[in-house]
């Protein structure tokens, strides 16, 4: 495996993380710039254990990270996982283009029929 790619553990907690509306929504925010947990809290129809829950998972997966700032525990984006899932994404298709192209060969081939 290339040293920049995902292994199947991080792509799965990456794909995880992600699969979550309320997830991707908070990877959104953060992109940006830096936010405080709290302030994500206030953005969305839930505890802020639940933002908190959502933040860790995000925070596994290595899609953010979190720091202490006194009080508040300020959340930032990690655009690397970001960009290594979309070589996967990027690798997966061109693995795929190239079959299908395969298959339009194949089937472009005009066809022998049986011998008489």
């Amino acid at each position: 495996m290339v040293a920049d790619q995902l292994t199947p553990e991080q792509a799965d907690r990456v794909f995880h993380a992600l699969a979550d509306r309320t997830r991707r929504d908070i990877v959104r925010s953060v992109l940006g710039g830096e936010a405080s947990v709290s302030a994500l809290g206030r953005q969305y129809p839930m505890s802020l254990a639940a933002v908190q829950k959502h933040v860790a998972v995000l925070e596994r997966a290595g899609l953010v990270t979190k720091t202490r700032r006194g009080r508040e525990q300020i959340v930032r984006a990690d655009l690397d996982p970001l960009r290594r899932a979309a070589q996967l994404f990027e690798h997966l298709e061109a693995l795929w283009r190239g079959r299908v192209d395969r298959m339009g060969e194949l089937l472009a081939e005009p066809q022998k029929g049986p011998s008489r």
